[in-house]
């Protein structure tokens, strides 16, 4: 973007908070949109889902405190999805294939873009995500123990929803296969992302277009500021450090995740070459989630409430290794990469920048979603029920304080879904929901504890679960204990952390979360 320096008004630094808190308001104001016009629990209670505003070039330009996966992973790829194309006001693209911008296949985007002078210029993009609990799986909840893309769901390729405003009837019979139809969730993302539209464009036309690309420009240089500034804090060199997820469900144990971080005067590498090949399991992950997590961390070094958008992430430069779980190759499976890899990879910078910066890198959170997916296909009537969550653990500790019990952490943002909600739209019962006490390692500083929540059936139901930290303990750090690994049984039947199963009626599943690592050795206070 190139504008006549002449014609460039500086703003203040009031003037520029203004600005910041003007266009991330609207990501605020589409994803309320969205949670209160959603149909499932799974958005309008879970919050499984997230808003953004991206430049003209697909560059992040601002986003809402939605879910980080979500966000980093667009923020990665929408460049590569939005160029070469003719793009024409009105119209509105849907996606969810992992190898062209997505993340796993429950996760679907619609991007809309924004013109202005009547529809002639176009001057950026909104977008959202949210998690679909049907998406054309074989399996309720499409969430599967899988080996392979195409038995994750419908797989979706940029395709237009709306063109000109008008309903593309090839996308509408691609959605109404998965059962969902229109009139549902995919709805409430297209009244969030037309109000993202109108919204931007009337902020434009107040500013006038000049002075809202100035400040684009000064808003990103001012965020690629407060990252140099934070990166000239750590301790320069290079740190290694290695993790392992437990297995794949499918016959692969002690996966290794690898990084070699590399911190410089100007900017942070991150290698992560060195991880395991992909495996047959869904634990594989396009780059863009492993570039997720790897923003992720670095804007939690950050001052509070930096503007969210592309400036803060210039100076961190990813290296992965095509056909690696953290870059994989199509048809791999994806299912859990998004949601547990995602999860371990800030274990594992987070584990590297607390040998840079050991006053300042908590311990490790619970490192999982504890992923459970659950419903019934009738054969017969084809009608079905589909049901997912994922549940909160322990938070890891840090230098000053205590871990969190019971807490959503990191690359999830979302909630658990209240008893009542998950009661009233489902055949199940809530018979336990509680702190996991005694789950959190012990230290100067303890970890968070986890939750225990036990599910009762009231009909048959099949049942998948995706879990981690079931064998490996969420580390402590500086002498402080690590927390307690998570357990799932049925009927008091001890499960794997990654499964497929039928229950009966009157079956109870329980579920208890990891807690944090303690931080510091209470011993040496």
């Amino acid at each position: 973007m190139i504008i006549n320096c002449l014609e460039r008004h500086y703003m203040n630094s009031i003037e520029l908070k203004l600005f910041s808190s003007r266009v991330s308001s609207i990501c605020d104001e589409m994803g309320m949109v969205l949670r209160r016009t959603a149909f499932s629990p799974n958005i309008k209670d879970r919050l499984d889902y997230s808003c953004a505003l991206f430049a003209a070039d697909g560059k992040l330009f601002a986003q809402a405190a939605h879910i980080p996966v979500h966000l980093g992973s667009m923020a990665f790829a929408m460049g590569s999805i939005v160029k070469d194309r003719d793009w024409f006001d009105g119209d509105m693209l849907v996606l969810n294939d992992p190898f062209l911008g997505g993340t796993h296949l429950p996760d679907v985007t619609l991007i809309a873009p924004v013109f202005v002078e009547q529809g002639r210029k176009l001057v950026g993009f909104v977008a959202n995500r949210a998690h679909h609990a049907n998406i054309g799986c074989d399996t309720p909840g499409s969430m599967p123990i899988s080996s392979r893309l195409e038995e994750e769901g419908l797989i979706i390729p940029p395709t237009l929803l709306l063109s000109a405003g008008k309903l593309q009837q090839a996308a509408l019979s691609l959605l109404e296969l998965e059962g969902d139809s229109f009139g549902g969730d995919f709805a409430a993302q297209v009244g969030a992302n037309k109000l993202g539209v109108q919204r931007l464009g009337a902020l434009i036309k107040r500013m006038g277009l000049v002075d809202y690309q100035n400040g684009m420009i000064e808003l990103n240089e001012y965020a690629d500021r407060i990252t140099a500034d934070t990166i000239d804090q750590l301790r320069e060199g290079s740190y290694s450090f290695i993790d392992y997820l437990d297995d794949d469900g499918c016959g692969s144990s002690d996966i290794k995740l690898a990084l070699e971080l590399k911190i410089s005067a100007e900017i942070i590498e991150m290698d992560f070459s060195e991880s395991s090949k992909q495996v047959i399991g869904n634990l594989n992950c396009p780059e863009s989630v492993a570039a997720a997590a790897a923003f992720y961390c670095i804007r939690c070094l950050l001052p509070e409430d930096p503007p969210a958008c592309e400036g803060l992430f210039r100076r961190i430069r990813l290296k992965t290794k095509p056909g690696s779980i953290l870059n994989a190759s199509r048809p791999a499976a994806v299912a859990a990469g998004n949601v547990e890899t995602s999860s371990r990879l800030v274990d594992l910078v987070f584990g590297a920048l607390a040998m840079a910066q050991p006053d300042r890198i908590p311990a490790a959170s619970q490192g999982t979603m504890n992923n459970v997916a659950m419903g019934h296909i009738d054969q017969n009537t084809g009608a079905r029920w589909d049901y997912y969550e994922t549940l909160a653990g322990g938070i890891g500790a840090g230098p000053t304080t205590s871990g969190m019990d019971a807490a959503h952490s990191h690359m999830t943002n979302t909630l658990n879904t209240p008893v009542e909600s998950l009661e009233m739209h489902y055949p199940l019962r809530v018979c336990k929901y509680a702190i996991r006490r005694g789950s959190g390692g012990e230290g100067l500083h303890s970890g968070g504890a986890g939750i225990v929540r036990e599910y009762e059936f009231l009909e048959q139901a099949q049942i998948s679960l995706l879990s981690e930290r079931r064998t490996r303990r969420p580390w402590g750090l500086h002498g402080g204990g690590d927390g307690v690994q998570g357990r799932n049984s049925l009927n008091g039947r001890a499960l794997p952390g990654k499964c497929s199963f039928s229950v009966e009626k009157g079956d109870r599943l329980l579920i208890e979360t990891p807690g944090g690592g303690a931080w510091g050795n209470r011993a040496n206070s």
